[in-house]
C-alpha cells in the first residue's frame, strides 16, 4: 500500500513539474516526501535496497506524470491560456504559507536579503531566452554539451523547493521545446538533458541538505524570493470577456486544492 501511495504522490510531483511556476520540490514538501527524497539521495549507499525501492517508486510515478500528462498540458495551455495560467498562479500562492512557515526561524532582517536575491535571480533569468533557444536548436556536440548543462540547471530546480522546473524552462526559453520533446519522445534531446539532470541531482543534493540543515531560514527566504518572482513572470495579464470569470474560478480552484493538500500532508 505504501508503494502505491508513493507512486501516486510521484505522479502528482511529475504533473507539477509540467506546470510553469509550480515547483516539484514544493509539491514534495506539501505531500510530505521532500525530506525523505533528499535524505535517500544524499545517503544512498547507507541503505541501497530501501533507497532504491523508495526513489524508484516515486520516480516511476514522476515519469508517469510527465509522459501521461505532457500532451494534455500542452493542449490546455494552447487552447485555454488564461484559465490555465490563473490556475497555476492560484497553486503558487496557495503553496506560499508552507514555505513561509519554514522560513520564519529567528526574526532577522538580514534574511530578507536572501529573499531579494531569489526574487532578482528569477527576473534576470528571463532576459536571455533568445540565445538559449538557438543553442538548444543547434546540432552536434555543442547541442549535447549545452543540453547537459541545461539539465544540471533543471536538477537544481527539481531539488530546490520554490523553483519551478517548468518555469525555469519557460524563463530560459526551453519550455515548449522540452514539452514537444517529451510528447514526441525525441531521444536526441531527452538523453543529454536527462544525463545532466541525473548528474546535477547527485552533485547538488548533499550541498542543499547541508545548507537546509545549517541555514534553514535563509534558504527558505531565498526560495520565497524565487516563488514571488515566478508569480510576476507567469502572470499573463487581465483576461477579457467570459474568460475573466473562468480564470477567477480556476485561480480559486488551484489555491483551495493546494491549501487543502498542504494542510493534510505538509509537515
Amino acid at each position: 500500500m505504501k508503494i502505491i501511495i508513493h507512486i501516486v504522490k510521484g505522479i502528482i510531483i511529475g504533473i507539477a513539474t509540467l506546470v510553469p511556476g509550480v515547483s516539484g520540490g514544493t509539491m514534495a514538501i506539501i505531500l510530505g516526501l521532500y525530506d525523505d527524497i533528499i535524505h535517500s539521495i544524499s545517503s544512498f549507499f547507507k541503505d541501497i535496497k530501501g533507497n532504491i525501492i523508495f526513489l524508484g517508486t516515486v520516480g516511476i510515478g514522476g515519469v508517469i506524470g510527465l509522459l501521461g500528462f505532457s500532451r494534455l498540458m500542452k493542449f490546455c495551455l494552447e487552447n485555454f491560456k488564461f484559465p490555465m495560467m490563473y490556475l497555476f498562479i492560484g497553486i503558487i500562492i496557495g503553496g506560499i504559507p508552507v514555505l513561509y512557515k519554514k522560513a520564519i526561524g529567528k526574526r532577522n532582517i538580514t534574511n530578507w536579503i536572501y529573499f531579494a536575491i531569489g526574487f532578482a535571480v528569477i527576473l534576470v533569468m528571463s532576459f536571455y531566452t533568445g540565445t538559449i533557444v538557438n543553442l538548444a536548436s543547434s546540432t552536434g556536440i555543442l547541442r549535447f554539451v549545452f543540453l547537459f548543462f541545461a539539465g544540471i540547471i533543471i536538477a537544481v530546480a527539481l531539488i530546490l523547493p520554490g523553483i519551478s522546473t517548468s518555469f525555469m524552462l519557460l524563463a530560459i526559453g526551453l519550455y515548449d521545446i522540452t514539452v514537444n520533446a517529451i510528447c514526441n519522445v525525441e531521444i536526441n534531446y531527452l538523453v543529454p538533458i536527462s544525463l545532466g539532470v541525473g548528474f546535477g541531482i547527485i552533485a547538488t543534493t548533499k550541498i542543499l541538505e547541508n545548507f537546509l540543515a545549517k541555514k534553514p531560514a535563509q534558504t527558505y527566504m531565498l526560495i520565497l524570493g524565487f516563488v514571488i518572482g515566478s508569480i510576476i513572470e507567469v502572470f499573463p495579464g487581465i483576461p477579457g470577456g467570459f474568460d475573466i470569470i473562468i480564470s477567477i474560478a480556476t485561480f480559486l480552484l488551484g489555491f483551495i486544492v493546494i491549501r487543502a493538500m498542504s494542510e493534510k500532508y505538509a509537515e
